[in-house]
């Protein structure tokens, strides 16, 4: 459970991001970097307008072969280091759940309670099992056991690696964040390549739903897909932090592809302006994917797969707060997180959400796509020009990209927000 006394530091988070004022900045101490000077988390960036601009980068965390890499960007000072606070500068736990309506949900029918949402990435995060301590004892969470394996399950684990552990702690926070009664299983893969199918492959037998927040080039990996078509686990990924473009596995047919938006919140997370496109947002035409018959009714053109299907908020800028000590150019603490990794695990959390309501077993499931290759995600999504509003906000504008029609948000389903982000405490109880 999350309590609501502990909101502090999504209260600050807030006024800051709505550039009400200035945080001091942190003196380095305990592992926790300075700031350059005048560029604290709250001030840097700030508009006359009063609208954060935040510095950002991506995070250090490339596939081997730099073919691809994970989708988290850190908000940075000048220099390009993350900037690292004492305290939580991002969204936190209770405005996000407010944002999309999860704190709406029955708190004693879904709560994750039963299930595990397996996370996978590469790599080791040698601090993840105290970062998460941290982060829950901010919040007031309890719950969310977590158990970290490597690829084939055993518990010898990969070699560190400081960014890949940065994307960790923001997908296993996140997830717990939503879903605090979950189990969480960390699964690390041995290297940033195809190792992760391994990971992935391992995943699916314990989870009924898998997160990655990471992906790369089509080209020699759509042979993968056999590796997400198991009726009874849902794959969530997350599109790409670089616009249009394609981006591997989110392509995959049988992937549910989170792209990113905007969103602003006050301090409770009541929205103070619409949700918009978040530039970065992964989305496009898959070059090698084939249309999938569930997106045959939403208007995309041609004969492949659009992507995304839904969207989250990913923008640094409206960034959420990730506790990481373990030290990555010289900056460790509280950092402010966006990209459309953020996302991943939090719609991967919903979906915890709606198998516990269910009381689904272990491979039983919400599907990604079903046996008979229908989507449960699209078939409460309403239709192409009319999206169904009790179950997904439509993104109606913003861009990302200067490909005209297709890199633009519009009514009904588009190539930037797919059919839109969840109104989750109706999403949930209808998802089957």
């Amino acid at each position: 459970m999350i309590s609501p006394r502990h909101s502090l530091g999504a209260l600050t988070a807030a006024l800051l991001l709505a550039g009400c004022g200035q945080q001091a900045s942190t003196p380095a101490q305990g592992g926790m970097s300075a700031e350059a000077p005048g560029q604290s988390v709250a001030a840097q960036g700030i508009s006359a307008t009063g609208q954060v601009h935040r510095r950002s980068a991506p995070v250090d965390c490339s596939f081997d072969n730099g073919l691809g890499r994970c989708h988290a960007r850190v908000v940075v000072d000048q220099y390009g280091k993350p900037i690292a606070t004492a305290t939580p500068a991002g969204y936190g736990p209770v405005q996000m759940r407010h944002a999309y309506g999860f704190d709406a949900l029955s708190s004693t029918t879904y709560t994750g309670a039963g299930q595990t949402i397996a996370i996978v990435d590469a790599y080791n995060d040698p601090t993840i099992i105290n970062d998460l301590g941290v982060f829950k004892k901010q919040y007031g969470i309890t719950g969310c056991a977590l158990n970290v394996v490597n690829q084939s399950g055993g518990g010898t684990l990969p070699t560190t690696n400081s960014g890949w552990a940065q994307e960790i702690s923001l997908d296993v926070e996140w997830a717990c964040a939503i879903a605090p009664n979950a189990n969480i299983l960390l699964v690390e893969a041995n290297s940033a390549g195809n190792d992760l199918y391994t990971a992935v492959n391992y995943a699916r037998t314990k989870a009924n739903v898998v997160s990655m927040s990471w992906g790369g080039s089509e080209t020699g990996a759509t042979g993968n897909d056999p590796t997400f078509n198991h009726p009874g686990v849902s794959f969530v990924a997350s599109s790409g932090d670089n616009g249009n473009g394609a981006s591997y596995p989110a392509t995959s047919p049988y992937v549910l592809a989170v792209g990113g938006t905007n969103l602003p919140l006050d301090a409770t997370g009541k929205r103070t302006g619409p949700e918009t496109t978040w530039t970065g947002s992964g989305g496009g035409i898959s070059a090698a994917e084939l249309l999938p018959g569930y997106q045959s009714a939403f208007g995309v053109t041609g004969s492949y797969r659009g992507f995304p299907d839904v969207a989250y908020n990913a923008d640094p800028s409206t960034g959420v707060a990730v506790y990481d000590s373990t030290p990555n150019h010289g900056s460790s603490g509280w950092l402010v997180f966006g990209g459309t990794s953020a996302g991943a695990p939090q719609w991967a959390a919903l979906i915890a959400l709606a198998d516990s309501g269910s009381n689904r077993i272990q491979g039983s499931g919400i599907s990604t796509v079903n046996a008979d290759g229908t989507s449960p995600f699209y078939t409460i999504a309403g239709t192409a020009k009319a999206i169904n509003s009790a179950n997904y906000l439509d993104i109606t504008s913003g861009t990302n990209g200067t490909c005209g029609v297709n890199c633009t948000a519009a009514v009904g389903y588009d190539l930037t927000t797919g059919v839109g982000s969840p109104v989750a405490n109706v999403l949930v109880t209808n998802l089957k």
